[in-house]
């Protein structure tokens, strides 16, 4: 995951490997949907941004075999250097302000990354670029805004607190530039980019076993900052966690927007 100055989530903090496992099980299914559409197959040549983990770029390198190649990218490779082996290339690399790792690529990806990049704009500039004509992008960012709750269903105590705690995250991303409205921007820019045949979708998870431990992580994460910005006590993400571990309640996750579009 690439992030801004004092990213909130960062990939080296405890918990992290917990996070990556609950987003893979979470939003895989419809990454790969939507790649599998795009006709990915031996030889192609691919760019995965902010890759964070592992799964998306081992999917990717087995479609396209040992004739393609899949560069996976970000600012922290620690979690994804276990995956760099043929045909997966890993670099140290900053999307929003590095040029891009190369170009003629088949397909440039990114998935919950770009929301949290300072320079945005800029980022997706680079990622048109790298793609040869007719080359496909997939852009992929959650749009907190549109969904804020954790806990469709406030109907006690429990919820209530829930929700309070995911307007603290809301908040905290808010003040490190975070976009919480960018998924559903993405269609726009992807047409003003000059992409052709952009299309989009959302995939909303309401309640899984995997929203439950992506929320722990994520509490777990920022525990220190919630309590250091007045917005929860020790307390407060006590019960919550112990409330989450129960398995009693329906946790939510914010819709993933998937846009995608191809190079003229």
């Amino acid at each position: 995951m690439m992030r801004t100055d004092g990213y909130l989530l960062d990939n080296r903090q405890a918990g992290v490997e917990q996070r990556f496992d609950a987003s893979a099980t979470l939003f895989d299914p419809t990454t790969f949907r939507h790649l599998e559409r795009f006709g990915i197959g031996s030889g192609w040549r691919c760019w995965e941004v902010g890759a964070g983990g592992t799964s998306v770029v081992s999917w990717l390198a087995k479609k396209v075999g040992p004739t393609g190649r899949v560069i996976a990218t970000d600012i922290d490779t620690s979690w994804v250097a276990s995956a760099a082996r043929p045909p997966i290339q890993v670099r140290v690399h900053d999307v929003g302000v590095e040029q891009p790792p190369g170009d003629g690529f088949d397909l440039v990806h990114a998935r919950l990354v770009l929301v949290h990049v300072s320079d945005r704009e800029q980022a997706l500039r680079s990622m048109i670029k790298a793609l040869r004509p007719g080359g496909r992008l997939l852009v992929e960012d959650a749009d907190p805004a549109l969904q804020p709750l954790l806990c469709l269903d406030e109907y006690g105590p429990e919820q209530q607190l829930a929700n309070r705690l995911r307007q603290g995250l809301r908040s905290l991303l808010g003040e490190r530039g975070a976009d919480l409205g960018y998924g559903r921007k993405l269609p726009r820019l992807l047409r003003e980019a000059g992409l052709r045949g952009v299309e989009a979708d959302a995939y909303f998870p309401v309640t899984s076993p995997a929203c439950a431990a992506l929320e722990s992580a994520t509490i777990r994460q920022i525990r220190e900052q919630l309590v250091t910005a007045g917005l929860a006590t020790h307390q407060d993400i006590d019960r919550h966690l112990a409330n989450v571990a129960s398995g009693s309640m329906d946790l939510a996750t914010a819709p993933m927007i998937s846009a995608w579009g191809r190079k003229g």
